[in-house]
């Protein structure tokens, strides 16, 4: 007798396990869908935001900007479109002016390059450039500032091109 009350009981048991167990997956289920719901809704509002952002930048400048960049200044703006826009129209200022053809050539920074300061090794397991900068190399004597502000342009254009 006691061991059919046991083997009753044990059952019983599992079967309320089972039940706790699909009663969570269910829960974690609607977790994830609420998540991709509110990324969803959020994709939207960047998505808009990115458009008007880029109607607004194509009135006041018309150079060719790519919705990462118009993205990249909307997160370092908090998504407010006035700031971005004003920042990406200084941006583009500013690199029209420091390069006029569009690129630092690499007879603007010859001592630079001579000096070995930068070395690029590939990519890591996520696919983000390593790079290993070597400040002992750097000699202010040699070159000028403006120089310097070029080679270090060149090597984030490098970087970023791969």
């Amino acid at each position: 007798m006691d061991k059919e009350k046991k083997l009753k009981q044990t059952q019983e048991e599992e079967e309320e396990m089972e039940f706790k167990d699909c009663e969570n997956h269910s829960q974690q289920a609607q977790q994830q869908e609420e998540e991709k719901e509110k990324i969803e809704i959020g994709d939207e509002i960047i998505r808009s935001k990115i458009g008007i952002m880029r109607a607004l930048a194509e009135r006041d400048d018309p150079s060719e900007v790519d919705d990462f960049m118009i993205r990249r200044f909307l997160r370092a703006r908090d998504l407010d479109i006035e700031k971005a826009n004003t920042m990406l129209l200084k941006y583009l200022s500013w690199r029209r002016t420091f390069l006029p053809k569009g690129f630092v050539s690499e007879s603007e920074i010859s001592n630079q390059l001579a000096d070995n300061k930068l070395c690029m090794q590939g990519v890591d397991k996520q696919g983000r450039p390593i790079v290993v900068a070597f400040g002992g190399r750097h000699k202010p004597t040699k070159g000028n500032l403006e120089e310097v502000k070029r080679f270090v342009v060149y090597g984030l254009e490098k970087i970023c091109a791969r």
